[in-house]
């Protein structure tokens, strides 16, 4: 593949075009039983072309694949692949033998387990062989917040962009500036590959209100829909050209409402007609450009379905599968969230709405038992829990698939960025598994 531009030139055109449109945001964090089901074909049928697309990344093969793979897991295994889980520290071995032990999808990083970039690698590695260990023949979710900006967790390790409040005025200087948008999540894409993560928790596509907003603030690209959909969507094209998984976030739109969903539930009182005008283009666009997974906010949306976080409603799940057409992996927001702790169940409830994986709940451990038992006595069906997993298998086959046809350039070097990361307040809580809600 052609060779990435230089990282450094990348943020400082990225830099050229900043605005003062939105809020700070500086706080690290997204805020970010129904038909929830994606809407692929069901059953293990064999596709009757294995090699064609699913419009999210996988082939229908490989989704095939992943479903007659689940068929034969037990409620442990299945409930283990649903579940991204969280980690307090830096040991390597502990957490690999929490996803081995558990049957976990993955973790997700955050600066709480950052050392430096040889520790990053050694973690991301040992729990690799961890589901290796465990017989799985495609990669783990490892993943990472890393937006640019305030939402950066490997600070001294990867290239540290400027905030995504850059790319809306970069996409508006034309097809250079979309180029530049596209070419800075590439570069981040395969500096974290180069680290061993398979993921990233980014881009935001919620269009900010500005300072009224004061969960996203400049990690939304714009407060123009029009500009923040060209910007996600040159980054989710970055991204997937990278061979890296992108996770756009938080549906439907966080950024007009004027609460913190890290602290409570936050009121999206827009109107259908708003939402379909400002909250949703973006999201849109990302499905355009072939996203792979949508991350679902913590949001009462009160056109939608009032009074019940979205992240929990399976009428949001089915708004985004059948009227925005989105195919692919649905991921609750952190289940560790003040938005949502407290409720019963939650990640049993985001199961049955549509979630098809539940984001670091407060206890991994714990949450993964209830799972467990909800899948044996049946409140999580066998068929809910079975396309749910084979959703995200389908996903990680992709992912490894890509990965290997695309080799990361000599010149894309995470750890490139001299020291060790800048830990401690920037872990939002998430890292230790410990405090409110997570890094997301």
């Amino acid at each position: 593949m052609r060779r990435a531009l230089p990282a450094l030139g990348l943020a400082a055109v990225l830099t050229l075009g900043a605005c003062s449109g939105a809020g700070d945001g500086a706080q690290q964090g997204s805020a970010g039983a129904g038909s929830g089901a994606s809407s692929s074909a069901t059953a293990s049928s064999a596709p009757a072309d294995p090699d064609a697309p699913t419009g999210w990344g996988p082939t229908e093969g490989e989704l095939a694949q992943a479903r007659a793979l689940v068929a034969d897991w037990d409620a442990a295994r299945l409930a283990g692949q649903v579940i991204v889980g969280r980690f307090q520290g830096h040991d390597a071995q502990e957490a690999a033998a929490m996803v081995r032990d558990l049957h976990l999808s993955g973790l997700c990083v955050t600066s709480g387990n950052v050392v430096d970039a040889e520790q990053v690698r050694a973690l991301n590695a040992a729990v690799s062989e961890a589901v290796a260990a465990d017989g799985r023949t495609f990669p783990a979710i490892l993943g990472v917040d890393q937006e640019g900006g305030s939402v950066s967790h490997l600070r001294g390790i990867a290239t540290e962009f400027p905030s995504f409040a850059h790319a809306g005025p970069a996409v508006e200087q034309g097809p250079a500036g979309r180029e530049v948008v596209r070419r800075a999540a590439e570069t981040t894409g395969l500096e974290l590959r180069d680290l061993g993560f398979t993921w990233v928790f980014a881009p935001v596509a919620d269009v900010t209100v500005g300072a009224a907003d004061p969960t996203i603030g400049t990690r939304s690209p714009s407060t123009d829909p029009a500009l923040a959909s060209a910007a996600v969507q040159e980054a989710v094209a970055g991204f997937n050209a990278a061979g890296i998984v992108s996770t756009t976030k938080h549906f439907p739109g966080h950024g007009s409402v004027t609460a913190d969903s890290h602290e409570s539930l936050p009121v999206l009182g827009r109107t259908a007609e708003e939402l379909a005008t400002t909250d949703l283009p973006p999201f849109e666009a990302a499905v355009e450009a072939q996203a792979p997974a949508v991350m679902i906010g913590h949001l009462d949306v009160e056109a939608i379905d009032p009074g019940v976080p979205s992240s929990l409603s399976a009428p949001v799940y089915d708004f985004l599968r059948e009227d925005v057409g989105f195919a692919g992996v649905t991921i609750t927001d952190s289940l560790g969230m003040g938005a949502v702790m407290g409720r019963e169940k939650p990640a049993v409830t985001a199961l049955n709405a549509g979630a098809d994986l539940l984001l670091m709940p407060p206890d991994t451990r714990h949450t993964h038992a209830v799972v467990t038992e909800a899948i044996e006595t049946g409140e999580v069906t066998r068929e809910r829990a079975e396309e749910a997993a084979a959703m995200v298998v389908a996903l990680q086959l992709w992912q490894q698939r890509v990965a290997d046809e695309v080799e990361v350039p000599g010149d894309v070097v995470g750890g490139g960025g001299g020291g060790g990361a800048r830990g401690g307040g920037g872990g939002g809580g998430g890292g230790g598994g410990g405090g409110g809600g997570g890094a997301r």
